[in-house]
């Protein structure tokens, strides 16, 4: 495990160009009990290339819908969502696949790694799945893994791991193929307070060398104090410091 990540000043953004865009985004559902569901209402924000975002907010305030939608796994009932300028709306649910594939990472809080596979398999799974063999990729998922101190698990099933070395791998698997957005649904929130600090220093530091931007939900207000900004939903709604 490496040394806690170094502070690090917001860089210039630009207004042009941004990684992530939502503007007027609504999202409903319709449920048996209550009927109409307002989940998200007239979100609107733009995620510049390099930003780190913390999503805050209540259970149920939309956070989790937020990021589904940001990852083109739902789509809005309202609004547009557009990724690097491309709208999304203008593509298929297959087009979004590809899209989310080749250019977002996703790490989430029940780590969704697969147990019948070796820690190296579930890592180089995206590349797989894109069409790449697994030996032309051996070498970046050993970088990987030894860059969160788990190369010597290599070839160990994940279900001989610990919370916080599964989450690690997890990480590794969402920055394979370099994505150029990261999307975190509570990432630490099946961790202790060290284990899950340790594990967002790892996070931090990677996504920073990788270019990646990071948009992520959670909630400790300790870890939201790391971002760039700190965004918080309440019924649906966004409120932007």
């Amino acid at each position: 495990m490496t040394s806690p990540a170094k502070s690090r000043q917001p860089g210039p953004r630009r207004a042009a160009d941004p990684v992530l865009s939502f503007r007027h985004v609504g999202k409903t559902y319709d449920t048996f009990a209550a009927g109409t569901k307002h989940a998200l209402n007239g979100v609107s924000f733009d995620v510049q290339r390099g930003q780190r975002i913390a999503i805050v907010g209540r259970s149920g305030s939309g956070k989790s819908t937020l990021l589904h939608l940001a990852a083109g796994i739902d789509v809005p009932s309202a609004g547009t969502i557009s990724w690097s300028g491309r709208d999304m709306s203008a593509l298929t649910e297959r087009e979004r696949t590809r899209v989310r594939r080749d250019n977002i990472g996703l790490v989430f809080q029940f780590f969704h790694l697969l147990s019948h596979l070796s820690v190296a398999e579930n890592v180089c799974l995206p590349e797989l799945i894109a069409g790449r063999r697994a030996a032309s990729v051996g070498s970046r998922v050993m970088q990987l893994l030894q860059r969160v101190g788990l190369a010597d698990r290599a070839k160990d099933a994940v279900d001989q791991l610990s919370g916080g070395e599964m989450q690690r791998v997890a990480i590794c698997r969402a920055l394979i193929r370099r994505p150029s957005l990261v999307l975190a649904d509570e990432p630490t929130g099946n961790l202790d307070d060290t284990t899950g600090r340790a594990v967002m220093d790892l996070m931090f530091e990677m996504v920073e060398e990788t270019g990646s931007t990071l948009l992520f939900v959670t909630h400790s207000q300790e870890l939201a104090a790391r971002a760039d900004d700190i965004w918080t939903l309440h019924s649906g709604t966004l409120e932007r410091s």
